[in-house]
């Protein structure tokens, strides 16, 4: 691992600051080393050099046996300020979301950072608006489902503070343990159900009535919630598959330069086609996905979903 050039230590250096006030327990050599592809003795140095600057970065005790570094009650907002592109990324992400209430809390965060850098107001708005012009975004095609901010809320609340809600779903009352959400066409509540034991499910958001958040608490215990997602290809949970992918010469390239999964990892043969493998669970959004790539991707393995690929190939097909 090469450290960079001292040229960019400046610009490093006042990151690191951003970098490790976000974090409520600081950060450790590692992170720092891991953020900065540097050496973990470079990464020292950056430490050293920003508590020269700023006394206030001190060791932070945690649960950890890592050693922590943050900022001991100091803020460095003054030091902070947002350009025309970020703010404008997230005015895109605005745009893009199908969801009324998200639109407009995603509306009233960027009146809050435009109100930030009131002083330079004119070139901002000029400079976003440039940004906006040359951006835009193809129109997807897929259902909008209401959901109130007070229901966002009470789960937001739910999982920071480990509180069970109460909540009506598919008309049955239901007393639940969020884990967290996950968000694609639609949100998830990844939720265990105190009636059904330890198992976790994937709840339709959307399709709840009524969600109340109790005062009685739950253990979380050593569930992460990006591990989890990680298990599936979209968001629904199943056996784990070994699946195997071939794109012809044709798609190879594309192919090779796509994100499928955070386990995938992929092959040259000499053919110029392209194999992909990953290992999640979720055969029917895997099959849903290899439809989109059309006749030029073939499921390798497993046989039980080349199979099922085959029987909604099928049954598609006859309603023509």
């Amino acid at each position: 691992m090469s450290d960079k050039p001292r040229y960019s230590r400046i610009s490093d250096i006042l990151d690191l600051a951003i970098f490790m006030s976000s974090k409520i327990q600081g950060v450790t050599i590692s992170e720092i080393a891991q953020r900065y592809n540097v050496s973990r003795r470079t990464a020292e140095r950056m430490r050293d050099s920003l508590t020269n600057i700023f006394p206030q970065v001190d060791e932070i005790e945690t649960d950890d046996s890592q050693k922590h570094w943050g900022f001991i009650n100091y803020s460095i907002s003054n030091l902070i300020s947002f350009t025309p592109k970020e703010i404008a990324n997230i005015e895109q992400l605005q745009r893009r979301t199908t969801n009324k209430e998200m639109k407009e809390e995603l509306g009233k965060t960027v009146e809050k950072l435009k109100s930030l850098n009131r002083k330079h107001a004119l070139p901002l708005e000029n400079n976003i608006e440039l940004y906006m012009q040359t951006e835009g975004y193809a129109v997807r095609q897929m259902p909008q489902y209401k959901i109130s901010l007070e229901t966002l809320e009470v789960i937001r609340e739910a999982v920071q503070h480990s509180k069970m809600v109460t909540g009506i779903y598919h008309d049955k009352d239901r007393l639940i343990e969020p884990l967290g959400m996950i968000y694609g066409e639609k949100i998830y509540l990844v939720a265990k159900e105190k009636a059904k034991g330890d198992g976790i499910y994937n709840y339709l958001l959307h399709k709840f009535e009524n969600l109340q958040l109790t005062d009685e608490l739950f253990d979380k215990g050593d569930f992460d919630l990006q591990k989890y997602t990680n298990l599936s290809f979209g968001v629904y949970h199943g056996d784990i598959l070994n699946v195997k992918l071939l794109f012809c010469p044709e798609l190879a390239e594309e192919a090779s330069k796509f994100n499928f999964h955070p386990t995938q990892s992929g092959k040259w043969n000499d053919d110029g086609t392209y194999l992909v493998n990953f290992k999640a669970s979720g055969s029917r959004e895997i099959i849903w996905h290899v439809f989109k790539w059309g006749g030029g991707c073939k499921i390798i393995t497993p046989k039980s979903l080349q199979d099922e690929y085959r029987e909604y190939l099928k049954e598609n097909l006859y309603n023509y």
